[in-house]
């Protein structure tokens, strides 16, 4: 363990469990340049993920899963994010987003997730801003027509959930929007390769084009406004009491696992470089009081937020041990671990750019990528400091929260 490693991780009760994805992650590290520069994660390392257990881990034992804990998900990200972000963030979205498939679907659709997560097939959303399908009624399937956005990591997928509108409803207000789970090596789906933006350039945040492409009705289910408020109802049937839990919640403490990760490991490696560099006349860079300095504070921010995050799985695992089902209190509390650990990584960050300086990033490639996929967390918009501080706020003063997930 390293004098970083030491330092940044907490002590816990017991020790923890090791990692599923241990045995990948040195091929994870060896491809993530060539990820970046091509766009793509390496089909060999995405083979073996899909081949691992870790593939199973957010699914519970009715469906073939392994239940594991949110605490041990967010390890596994987090050690996975410090080898390759880009990686870490599709698997990130699989995990959560079958999840809340596993919420949404319930019971009734218990045999289609069970062979998802029997066979280690990868699911994404495409959902995000630009969507806009519609789907039509053609006897017992639905067939759906335009394009849906951020489908983080569908190129390496094999389902998708489709949120839509039905064409004879599409001017009705307010909006009745459905979901669906389509495969997306079918005929009439199409992913469409738009990420060309500077972060986690190989995590395929790409859109998905449908065109005819079918669905079974029986596989439609509606998708409601804050939905994450029926799923807290003790008479609502879910799968597994983890199911009640919000993905958005989890997705966010998640986040702050990966963002953790990357930074640690950026920390590391500012660590290791520094030792033996010269500065401007001869100077030894790590004698100078103001780079000891910086990194000391970098190191205590990414401890903090990384005990943040431990807390708030901790609660979340203790929660759904105890069959308590979620307040939007806890729900906001998730977020905002998240939130908090985004903001104190990104100062992290700040002063390592200042401690490598001009020649440092001359000389660390792997800094600067690693710099760039940093700057993608805070601005999801599950954790996006605007958005959770407002609804945090209200919260507090007595409001109702109105973000719909």
């Amino acid at each position: 363990m390293s004098a970083v490693q030491e330092y940044v991780e907490p002590s816990a009760p017991q020790p923890p469990r090791a990692l599923a994805m241990a045995p990948l992650l040195e091929a994870v590290a060896a491809q993530a340049a060539d990820a970046d520069a091509t766009r793509s994660v390496a089909p060999d390392v995405i083979a073996a993920i899909k081949a691992s257990d870790i593939m199973r881990f957010s699914a519970s034992r009715e469906l073939g899963g392994l239940e594991v804990s949110v605490l041990e998900i967010a390890r596994e990200l987090e050690a996975t994010a410090g080898a390759c972000s880009s990686t870490a963030w599709c698997l990130w979205n699989h995990l959560c987003v079958f999840h809340f498939y596993c919420g949404a679907f319930g019971p009734p659709h218990l045999e289609v997730l069970r062979g998802i997560t029997e066979s280690h097939e990868w699911v994404s959303l495409p959902a995000g801003a630009g969507s806009q399908v519609v789907g039509k009624r053609d006897g017992d399937r639905v067939l759906l027509n335009g394009r849906a956005a951020f489908s983080s990591g569908a190129r390496y997928g094999d389902w998708a959930g489709v949120v839509f509108v039905f064409e004879d409803e599409a001017r009705e207000q307010p909006l009745r929007l459905r979901m669906g789970l389509v495969r997306t090596d079918q005929e009439g789906v199409r992913v469409d390769p738009t990420w060309e933006a500077m972060s986690l350039r190989a995590s395929a945040t790409d859109h998905i084009v449908y065109e005819d492409a079918a669905t079974p009705a029986h596989r439609i289910v509606d998708f409601g406004h804050k939905y994450r408020e029926l799923y807290r109802r003790p008479e609502y049937p879910v799968i597994n009491e983890r199911y009640r839990e919000d993905w958005v919640g989890l997705s966010d403490l998640w986040l702050g696992a990966m963002a953790v990760g990357l930074c640690r490991a950026t920390l590391d490696e500012v660590c290791s470089g520094i030792r033996e560099r010269i500065a401007i006349f001869g100077t030894r860079m790590a004698e100078r009081p103001t780079i000891q300095v910086n990194l000391g504070q970098a190191a205590s921010l990414i401890s903090t937020a990384r005990a943040g995050v431990e807390r708030g799985c901790r609660e979340t695992d203790e929660r759904i041990a105890a069959g308590v089902p979620p307040t939007e209190s806890h729900y906001l509390r998730q977020l905002g671990a998240s939130m908090t650990a985004l903001r104190l990584c990104d100062d992290a960050m700040r002063l390592l750019l200042r401690v490598m300086g001009g020649n440092g990033l001359r000389e660390g490639p792997s800094f600067e990528r690693r710099y760039r996929d940093f700057q993608a967390m805070p601005l999801h918009i599950n954790a996006h400091v605007d958005r959770v501080s407002e609804q945090v706020g209200r919260h507090l003063l007595g409001l109702q929260t109105d973000n719909p997930f």
